[in-house]
């Protein structure tokens, strides 16, 4: 493939997913305000989105093996953790942003467990097994995640245990 259309592909991808996430928030948004039929169709086309950003991604970087994969999403999570966010508040702080503080500590917090939690699958996926792991919680304030039950008060942001979602 070309340079221009690899480099065009990699934009469609970032732009079709954050498409995918951009409707995601608007049909919860829809669907708070009680507009079900909208927050349908929000949701429909999310789906739509992210199967363009499916095949540009398949397309640009193949599909690989799930240890692989695991590898790519250990070194996102410690890139998040070491670089990105550390760089990013920062900034925050800097500029005296109090709502973007709160938001890079909560996924900084969330990013160091997810990096773990990726690290014990891959040792599972490279000896041929499936992680052993239970139910899987996740803050829907904060993004914490917890396995196996959820914690009676969110250690990051004081969430009630009630509104973990559970995976």
């Amino acid at each position: 493939m070309g340079p221009k259309t690899t480099e065009n592909l990699k934009a469609a991808f970032a732009g079709e997913s954050q498409a995918h996430m951009r409707y995601l928030i608007f049909s919860d948004k829809a669907e708070k305000d009680g507009l079900r039929n909208i927050a349908r169709l929000f949701s429909a086309i999310s789906f739509a989105e992210r199967v363009h950003a499916t095949a540009h991604h398949n397309v640009v970087f193949g599909i690989q093996p799930t240890t692989d994969n695991l590898e790519t999403a250990i070194g996102g999570e410690n890139y998040e953790v070491k670089t990105m966010y550390p760089d990013f508040q920062k900034a925050a702080e800097k500029e005296g942003e109090k709502g973007a503080l709160t938001t890079i500590r909560f996924a900084l917090e969330a990013e160091k467990i997810h990096a773990a939690m990726y690290a014990r699958a891959k040792q599972s996926a490279a000896a041929g097994k499936d992680l052993a792991i239970g139910d899987i919680y996740i803050c829907p304030v904060c993004g914490h995640t917890a396995e196996g039950s959820a914690p009676d008060v969110c250690p990051v942001c004081g969430a009630k245990k009630e509104m973990f979602r559970k995976f």
